[in-house]
């Protein structure tokens, strides 16, 4: 199936599997092209979803690689419009940056989302995670930080 084809079924849950399906299978040359195509969609929030899962999936899979600031860096540019894709995309590079022990500045991590927050609090960054042990935004990010710091200790 098109994109063509996509955009003329009228059910918007077909149309966001058939996105996902077309995103998990795109070259690397056409990707930001069909990442585009998809958020034209008139259904906005759907599309900026099946972009959002895609991303979510890349990123991880790229995070360690070299390759990841080239995407990023185009991914960036495909998602300018969207301000919660382009905020993903930040915080996937925050996560790297952590990830790989790169530079990066508690300040962002503390002013980032709860999502990013939590998935950093079960990683493995002992500097990062005692952040978050002592001022992450919520409950469940200080516990999930004191847990990896108490299971890290024990290993």
């Amino acid at each position: 199936m098109n994109i063509d084809d996509i955009l003329q079924n009228p059910d918007e849950h077909v149309r966001f599997a058939a996105y996902l399906d077309e995103l998990g299978h795109v070259a690397d040359p056409d990707e930001i092209e069909l990442v585009g195509r998809v958020l034209a969609d008139p259904d906005r929030t759907m599309a900026r979803s099946a972009v959002l899962r895609h991303l979510d999936r890349r990123a991880a899979g790229l995070c360690r690689e070299p390759a990841y600031e080239g995407w990023a860096q185009a991914m960036a540019q495909a998602t300018i419009d969207h301000p919660f894709l382009a905020q993903r995309l930040r915080e996937w590079s925050l996560f790297r940056a952590v990830t790989l022990e790169a530079p990066w500045q508690q300040d962002d991590l503390l002013a980032s989302s709860n999502w990013l927050q939590l998935k950093t609090a079960a990683g493995t960054n002992t500097e990062a995670v005692e952040v978050l042990a002592a001022a992450g935004r919520t409950k469940r990010i200080r516990n999930t930080a004191r847990t990896s710091l108490d299971q890290g200790s024990k290993s």
